[in-house]
């Protein structure tokens, strides 16, 4: 008899009315509080897309709200005028030459790497990556002039080549040291395997390495496309009117407040849209790139 109550208990305090009561009202709070804090998130791009579909006299004329009130406000000629905008056009092409290549070569260039530290056993190897270690705690204000002395020298300060350089040089040590640490929690045995199958260096590289890395590089991939896409400081220094980027175009558009909503407004939702089919597009593999080795 002692026995089936003290299994019963369990089963009560466990199944109860009330405990589920309790975890559907905390569970149903959480929710809640995570829908509040996402739609208050949300509210400044959403008043930023509203407002790049209203012509400048609305948007100086009222707020942005405005337009859930008087829906004819909504236009595409603000899109329109910017395709025509050749400062505004060439920046965006430029944006593109300028994060696709610095995306990529720190990708490539840090898996090669990443591999080698955690793989190949090379003199001084463990020295070499503490440097890179320490590089990641220079900031990149610190290479302004040394590099724009330099690249002044070899003819290339300005051109879009310089500012992808640029991104490269500061891209690498945390892409290094992001992959390396992911690559070196791959089991030994996998490569042990395939070089007991007659595999190389490269083979592994090609075959292991990347396909269980893929979640790290993609997570890296983003976050490299993002921090370049974004930029304004390099882009603002480094490149010159031929090659300045989206960021840099959008700044020198801007004329006495709320005369170049129009341009404004347009231009940086169209900045941003990009970076978001980027981010969804690559969603599945950041979220495994950022989980990985929570669990086991």
């Amino acid at each position: 008899m002692s026995e089936q109550s003290e299994t019963a208990a369990p089963a009560r305090r466990s199944g109860g009315l009330g405990p589920r009561l309790v975890r559907l009202v905390s569970k149903g709070f959480l929710q809640a509080v995570l829908i509040v804090i996402a739609l208050v998130w949300l509210v400044p791009t959403l008043g930023l897309a509203l407002a790049s579909l209203r012509s400048l006299q609305d948007n100086n004329s009222g707020g942005w709200w405005t337009v859930f009130t008087k829906p004819s406000q909504l236009t595409l000629d603000n899109y329109g005028n910017l395709l025509e905008n050749d400062t505004i056009r060439d920046g965006f092409l430029n944006t593109i030459y300028i994060t696709l290549p610095a995306t990529f070569l720190v990708v490539a260039i840090s898996a090669l790497a990443a591999y080698a530290f955690a793989w190949l056993d090379f003199p001084g190897r463990d020295w070499l990556f503490l440097v890179v270690v320490g590089l990641l705690v220079v900031p990149i204000q610190i290479g302004l002039i040394p590099l724009a002395k330099m690249f002044g020298a070899i003819g290339i300060f300005g051109s879009v080549t310089g500012v992808v350089l640029y991104h490269v040089a500061f891209g690498l040590p945390f892409a290094i040291f992001l992959l390396r640490n992911f690559f070196a929690a791959i089991p030994a045995s996998l490569l042990e395997a395939a070089r007991i199958d007659g595999g190389r260096d490269w083979t592994i590289f090609f075959r292991v390495i990347l396909p269980l890395g893929l979640p790290a590089i993609a997570s890296l991939a983003i976050f490299q496309f993002l921090w370049v896409w974004n930029d304004l400081l390099i882009a603002l220094i480094f490149a010159d009117r031929g090659a300045q980027p989206l960021t840099v175009a959008l700044q020198q558009q801007t004329r006495s407040f709320g005369s170049s909503l129009d341009v404004i407004a347009t231009g940086s939702f169209l900045s941003l849209i990009v970076p978001l089919v980027v981010f969804f597009a690559f969603q599945r593999y950041f979220v495994q790139g950022v989980l990985a080795g929570s669990v086991k």
